[in-house]
């Protein structure tokens, strides 16, 4: 009697098991049909970019511009800095040895914009002055020409820095606005899917992830950039003015020259 009740209890137990045994294992092949529906076959930086949102995309694709832009601001602006500095210097040790104008004439040759322009305004001054040549107004007249000069030079040689301090400082934001699309997206997913597998939810945050990674990826070489350029620029403009610097002490050789040529004739007078 005691084997039969426990015969007829084990039964029973199969019996009522055995309908949610086989919808689970009906669920099972459903669920994880849905999984692989829904989940790349990766999770490589190509995949994540070709899987996220249109205006995701968007947006790593402008970061990807902008970082493109940073780097070609650096290799051209390198070039170009290094080329002025070595024409500021060149000019400096021409100079070196000039006695007055004439002589910086000539031993600068045709020269380049920036000591033509020096020269240039020095030479005019004189003319303009050359009633009144021994006034000490003329170096300090001539000096201020100079300081429009470099500050002309100031804006030319830090043209297209500006575009590197854009970059820096809203790279990280617009990715960040990427990412909150892109997350956004995703929870959407998740509630029509009505499903947290990880399989499920993972590769659409990666995907709203990888915005801001790319904007941190163009924002932090924007920075950097941005303040090696102001350091070489600064150098730059420095060596400008110990050129126009040297040009003044020129101009001041022939003024007192030509103070002393004045007091010579008056004192045989």
């Amino acid at each position: 009697m005691k084997n039969l009740l426990q015969f007829l209890v084990i039964s029973s137990a199969a019996l009522l098991l055995a309908p949610s045994g086989v919808a689970a294992q009906a669920n099972h092949p459903a669920l994880d049909a849905a999984i692989a529906a829904n989940k790349p076959h990766d999770l490589s930086v190509w995949t994540m970019f070709v899987n996220a949102d249109i205006v995701v995309k968007i947006v790593m694709i402008g970061l990807l511009l902008a970082s493109v832009a940073t780097w070609t601001i650096l290799i051209a602006k390198t070039i170009e800095l290094k080329r002025a500095r070595e024409r500021v210097v060149a000019a400096i040790g021409r100079l070196s040895e000039a006695r007055g104008l004439s002589e910086a004439r000539l031993a600068l040759g045709g020269g380049d914009r920036l000591t033509q322009s020096l020269l240039g305004e020095a030479t005019r001054e004189m003319k303009l002055s050359s009633d009144i040549i021994a006034a000490p107004g003329v170096k300090e007249r001539i000096a201020g020409c100079y300081a429009e000069i470099e500050r002309a030079q100031a804006l030319a040689i830090k043209q297209g820095t500006g575009l590197l301090a854009s970059v820096g400082s809203t790279a990280p934001f617009i990715g960040l606005f990427g990412t909150v699309w892109g997350i956004m997206n995703s929870f959407i997913g998740i509630s029509k899917a009505q499903t947290t597998n990880l399989a499920v939810v993972a590769p659409g945050i990666a995907e709203a992830l990888l915005a801001t990674a790319i904007g941190l990826f163009a924002a932090i070489p924007a920075v950097l950039i941005y303040n090696h350029l102001a350091r070489q620029a600064t150098a730059y403009l420095e060596l400008v003015s110990n050129l126009s610097g040297e040009l003044l002490r020129i101009v001041s050789r022939d003024l007192d020259r030509a103070g002393h040529a004045a007091t010579k004739i008056h004192a045989a007078e």
